[in-house]
């Protein structure tokens, strides 16, 4: 951990406290006993490495770098890097580099994706782009691509390639996602490509390099790379049900912004695409941004009690079963159960 202090010295002990001390993850679905002290230890190898690799001699850079980093997170792709390590040799030192050039890529678009949605908060605290400016925000993100790029370098021409196509995958998705669904297009075929090519890719890519680089059997790791994929698109699915069935913003947002911004989620594109009489009003509110308040609080009502969010759910479990069934080969104990219970927790965190 020194070197990582070092790194960030001169950042005020608090903040260094909640980015040297490793991040809450994603709930009850891990597990306990050796496995989850194996999985705890090689988080705290994945924080101290990006405190290393969000830190710079330079104090603004320092602190926008770490800021959304400071302000916590899932850590569920390194989370899931090091899980399928544990199928392998998962104390071979390129597993926490590959976790860590995923997050560092996952932070890196949410800097990005912040100025694009003009979002005020991020993660419960204010977003970088609000903060300080669009340009600071783009180039905190373009920062932390080129960090990332850094440590790949050490992996090989191999792993350089996988995140080249990789994030080939999570532009073209984003870029889907802003021209959205053309005359013709399925919208719901659309929306579900988007969120495998924007949340999915990576996810699958963390999978992989955490099996890959701990020497797991080629098969295996092709395995997990599908698993990653599906119960990425998954997760993602369930954080736009949240928004929708949360009322305490769990998500680190204002239930319901998503109606407030237009943004058209599973719920909202099967309600636009049916034509129950009972879902008219429901179709009529969210057919554009929902800014008024009494409008927007009818508008999250309706969508709570909806078929189209139960339609929505039942996509949620299907993306999990598939995921779920991508497991078939891996061998039996502590970490297919810990996968296996992720598959389960993507939908009952919904609830």
């Amino acid at each position: 951990m020194t070197g990582a202090r070092a790194a960030v010295d001169g950042t005020p002990p608090e903040v260094w406290h909640r980015i040297s001390t490793p991040a809450s993850t994603i709930g009850p679905w891990l597990p306990e006993g050796d496995l989850g002290e194996a999985l705890a230890d090689g988080l705290a190898r994945v924080e101290a490495e990006l405190a290393v690799a969000v830190g710079s001699e330079h104090p603004f850079v320092r602190e926008a770098a770490g800021h959304l980093m400071a302000a916590g997170g899932k850590r569920f792709r390194p989370m899931l890097a090091l899980l399928a390590a544990q199928l392998g040799d998962p104390a071979a030192p390129q597993v926490t580099q590959g976790a860590v050039v995923c997050e560092l890529t996952h932070l890196a678009t949410l800097y990005h994706d912040d100025v694009m949605d003009e979002a005020a908060v991020r993660r419960g605290a204010p977003s970088a782009n609000s903060r300080w400016s669009n340009s600071i925000a783009i180039l905190t993100g373009d920062l932390l691509f080129a960090r990332a790029s850094d440590i790949l370098a050490d992996l090989g021409p191999e792993a350089v390639r996988i995140q080249a196509r990789t994030f080939e995958r999570l532009v073209t998705g984003q870029i889907k996602e802003t021209v959205g669904a053309q005359p013709g297009d399925d919208a719901i075929a659309h929306y579900l490509q988007v969120l495998a090519d924007k949340t999915g890719s990576l996810v699958a890519t963390s999978a992989r390099f955490g099996a890959s680089f701990a020497g797991v059997d080629a098969a295996l790791v092709a395995a997990l790379t599908d698993f990653g994929e599906e119960v990425g698109v998954a997760f993602q699915i369930s954080d736009d049900l949240i928004d929708i069935v949360s009322t305490d913003g769990v998500s680190g947002k204002s239930p319901g912004t998503d109606l407030r911004e237009g943004i058209a989620t599973l719920p909202v594109l099967f309600a636009l695409a049916g034509d129950d009489p009972e879902e008219a009003r429901l179709r009529e509110l969210v057919a554009g941004p929902v800014t008024d308040d009494a409008q927007h609080a009818e508008a999250l009502a309706l969508l709570r009690s909806s078929r189209s969010l139960a339609r929505a759910t039942d996509v949620l479990r299907e993306y999990a079963d598939r995921a779920r069934a991508r497991l078939a080969g891996v061998p039996e104990g502590d970490v297919r159960d810990a996968l296996s219970a992720l598959c389960d927790y993507v939908v009952t965190r919904t609830s």
